[in-house]
C-alpha cells in the first residue's frame, strides 16, 4: 500500500504577536490549497520569551479565526485538559465545529509537563489544580470518553468516573462533523500512548530532536494498538516541526525525515514576528521545495 500523501499545516504561538498579525497570516494560508490545516497552542501566560507578555485564551481566538476563514482544518496543538471541566469543553469545541462549518480537529492532552517551570506557573496563577502525571493521563482517558459521548448521544446520561463525575450530561447542538470532529491526542509518554491508542484519530509529538526517538515512539503506539485490536494505521502521525525563515533548507530536511519515519500530518511552527508573505513563503520554500526533493 502507498504511503498517504503528507498534509502540511501551520501553528501560529498565540503568544508575544497581535490578533491582526495571526489573522492575517491565517487568512492568507487560507487561500493556499497546499496548507491544510491551521493551528493555536493552548497556554494561559508564555512559555517562551518575556514571561509577562500577553498571551490570547486559545478556544476564544480560535472560534474568532474560524468565522475568518473558509477552508482550513484548525484546531488547538494542544487543549490543556487541566484548564476546562471536560463537559465544558465539549461544549466550547461544538460550538468551535459548528461555527466553522465542520472543520475543528479537536487536539487534547493530559496538560503541561512539571518539569517546564513557565508551564507550571500559569495553573498556579489562575488558581488551577495541578495533579501528578499519573492522575492527569487518567483524568484524560476519562475526558475523551465523556467529551465522545456528548457529541454523539441523543439523551442525557450520568457518568462516575474516577475524575469526572456528570449527572444528566447532554450536548446540544452537536458538532457537525459525524459521529464527531476528529480527536488528535499529543504526548509521548508510554501511559498517554495507551489513551491515544484507545480514543485518537491522530496522534502528535513535538518534532525537532531525535527522529529515531519520535519513530520508537511511534511503534509502541503500534504495539498498544494490537494488545486492544485496533489497526494501528487508522492513527494518523503527525508531527510539529518548528521552522527557521533563515534556514528553510533545515526545516526541509527535519520534514523530509518525518515523512520517512511515517509523520504525514506536518504541522509547520511559525515563529513571530511573521514575514509579509508567510503563507507563500511556506508554501513555496518549505512544501514545493520538500515535494521537488521527492
Amino acid at each position: 500500500m502507498p504511503n498517504p500523501r503528507p498534509r502540511f499545516g501551520i501553528m501560529t504561538a498565540p503568544s508575544h504577536v497581535d490578533y491582526h498579525d495571526i489573522l492575517r497570516v491565517w487568512r492568507d494560508a487560507d487561500t493556499f490549497p497546499e496548507i491544510e490545516h491551521a493551528w493555536l497552542y493552548d497556554h494561559l501566560m508564555p512559555i517562551f520569551g518575556d514571561p509577562d507578555g500577553p498571551t490570547f485564551e486559545g478556544w476564544t481566538l480560535l472560534s474568532a479565526l474560524a468565522a475568518q476563514t473558509r477552508r482550513l482544518r484548525l484546531g488547538l496543538l494542544v487543549t490543556s485538559n487541566r484548564f476546562r471541566p471536560p463537559a465544558v469543553l465539549a461544549k466550547i469545541a461544538a460550538t468551535v465545529d459548528v461555527v466553522s462549518g465542520g472543520r475543528l480537529d479537536f487536539g487534547i492532552g493530559a496538560g503541561s509537563r512539571p518539569s517546564h517551570p513557565l508551564a507550571r506557573r500559569e495553573y498556579d496563577a489562575h488558581g488551577l489544580p495541578y495533579h501528578d502525571a499519573a492522575h492527569a493521563v487518567a483524568a484524560l482517558a476519562e475526558a475523551c470518553t465523556v467529551i465522545r459521548r456528548l457529541w454523539t448521544e441523543p439523551e442525557p446520561f450520568d457518568f462516575h468516573g474516577t475524575h469526572v463525575q456528570l449527572a444528566g450530561a447532554f450536548g446540544n447542538p452537536k458538532p457537525v462533523q459525524r459521529p464527531h470532529p476528529p480527536i488528535m491526542i499529543g504526548g509521548r509518554a508510554s501511559a498517554t500512548l495507551r489513551v491515544v491508542a484507545e480514543h485518537a484519530d491522530l496522534w502528535n509529538i513535538p518534532g525537532g530532536g531525535d527522529i529515531d526517538d519520535l519513530a520508537r515512539r511511534s511503534a509502541l503506539l503500534d504495539r498498544y494498538c494490537a494488545e486492544i485490536g485496533r489497526d494501528p494505521a487508522s492513527i494518523t502521525r503527525s508531527i510539529a516541526l518548528p521552522v527557521a525563515y533563515d534556514q528553510p533548507g533545515r526545516t526541509r530536511d527535519a520534514i523530509g525525515e518525518a515523512i520517512d519515519a511515517g509523520f504525514h500530518h506536518i504541522v509547520l511552527g511559525l515563529p513571530a514576528p511573521y514575514p509579509p508573505d508567510a503563507a507563500r513563503w511556506v508554501v513555496d520554500e518549505l512544501i514545493h521545495m520538500e515535494r521537488v526533493a521527492r
